[in-house]
């Protein structure tokens, strides 16, 4: 099973946090099982941006992303290379390293 090192983040992982799930599921449902409130106000459904992450290590063993997850991609805050929505994800074989960005767009949040 490989493992998800979630590098340290203020509000939603101050220490940073190791997972172990199984290969196939996604990224942002696994985070949400171990408790790492990453926000997903689409539902996981691929309509918004704000479960973007950066993955530092292990980007190639990922599934490819759909032109509707790119489109979305380019309108994130802090997007790079290496940018997938996490609920998009489906975990390969080998261990992954993300970075949750410090700030996220949700038009739908009342609370900024």
């Amino acid at each position: 099973m490989p493992k998800i090192f979630i590098l340290p983040h203020a509000q939603l992982c101050p220490e940073g946090k190791t997972l172990e799930v199984e290969t196939g599921k996604s990224l942002c449902e696994a985070m949400v099982e171990h408790d790492v409130e990453i926000e997903h106000a689409c539902e996981m459904s691929c309509a918004c941006t704000t479960c973007h992450v950066v993955v530092r290590k292990g980007f190639n063993s990922l599934n490819e992303s759909s032109d509707d997850e790119e489109d979305l991609l380019d309108a994130a805050w802090g997007l790079e290379a290496t940018s997938r929505l996490s609920c998009q994800v489906k975990l390969g074989q080998e261990d992954i390293t993300i970075e949750i960005p410090k700030y996220t767009i949700n038009h739908a949040r009342e609370n900024h």
